[in-house]
């Protein structure tokens, strides 16, 4: 059973009814203890034996040293590695509830199926030739890009179908764009428009200072009333979280809220997750996975350039 203990929404207006979003619970519950009702009440229920989501198929104890994990996390983050199929199973799965400690719920994770995990097997796969990469890429786009709308506000609506009958519906409020972070936030592009057809979509290019190392911001074009929507940055890999920090910074310089700005992307580090929201605490990060070892060679494979 999935828990949404989700806090405020981080983008005003937003649709209430979308829960498909699963946010890691701090804990595993365990078998014969009492959960408190984390919508403010007092109630308590008991708490059915469960394991944590993804830990099914993983001989490894459901129980870490937090500090032994965090640690291999950083190790693996500075070492800046490049994505493969050998890094140790369940490991970013039991990461979660150690990172909605750390995070909040700013952070949200598509729930974890066979689907998904396969999708991200061949992504990290070295041997995946690139039409397959391409593809099992596009559709975790799709899926990430499908709950990132869902994240966006709805209002309700009354139509009217062929035979006559009044139908009570939804529909998507007006004033929502997205932006790509070039290069590889660009392919993204095709799954928001396959969504959204009409949608305006910005750019901005950051690029490493080769003396310094440090991000810098080449170009960037936005809708010009794009202080009045709601944003959908789109970016497949957070790897250190340094590009987006400067992409939501330059979003800030035109008139865009931290809190109406949703991140979407594939996977993520620990670091770069943390980094982005103690930076930026209202903003929204939505991703598949986070795990201390990120596809960084992502852009290249997709657009051929490896």
């Amino acid at each position: 059973m999935t828990m949404d203990l989700r806090g405020s929404d981080s983008v005003p207006g937003q649709n209430h009814q979308v829960n498909s979003v699963f946010t890691p619970s701090p804990e595993p519950l365990r078998s014969g203890g009492r959960i408190s009702d984390q919508a403010g009440g007092n109630s308590t229920s008991e708490a059915k034996p469960t394991l944590p989501t993804g830990q099914a198929h993983s001989s490894e104890p459901a129980e870490r040293d937090p500090q032994a994990y965090s640690t291999a996390s950083l190790n693996s983050e500075s070492k800046g590695g490049i994505g493969n199929c050998d890094a140790p199973a369940g490991e970013s799965l039991l990461g979660n509830y150690e990172l909605s400690q750390q995070i909040g719920t700013q952070l949200k994770l598509l729930p974890m199926n066979d689907q998904i995990r396969e999708l991200q097997t061949i992504i990290r796969d070295k041997t995946a030739t690139r039409g397959d990469f391409m593809f099992s890429a596009d559709r975790l786009i799709r899926l990430v890009v499908e709950e990132g709308l869902n994240q966006l506000p709805y209002k309700e609506c009354m139509v009217t179908t062929p035979t006559g009958y009044k139908y009570e519906g939804v529909k998507f409020e007006k004033g929502n764009c997205g932006v790509s972070i070039m290069r590889s936030g660009e392919a993204m592009e095709q799954g928001l428009r396959d969504c959204c057809r009409s949608i305006r979509i910005g750019k901005i290019l950051i690029q490493s200072d080769e003396e310094t190392q440090r991000a810098k911001v080449y170009y960037a074009k936005f809708p010009p009333d794009i202080y009045r929507r709601k944003v959908l940055l789109m970016y497949p890999i957070l790897s250190t979280g340094n590009t987006v920090i400067e992409a939501v910074k330059v979003l800030i310089e035109h008139g865009v809220q931290p809190s109406v700005i949703i991140l979407l992307s594939l996977f993520s580090t620990p670091h770069g997750a943390k980094s982005i929201i103690q930076e930026f605490p209202e903003i929204t990060i939505l991703t598949t996975e986070v795990h201390p070892v990120a596809p960084t060679h992502f852009g290249q494979k997709y657009f051929g350039t490896d």
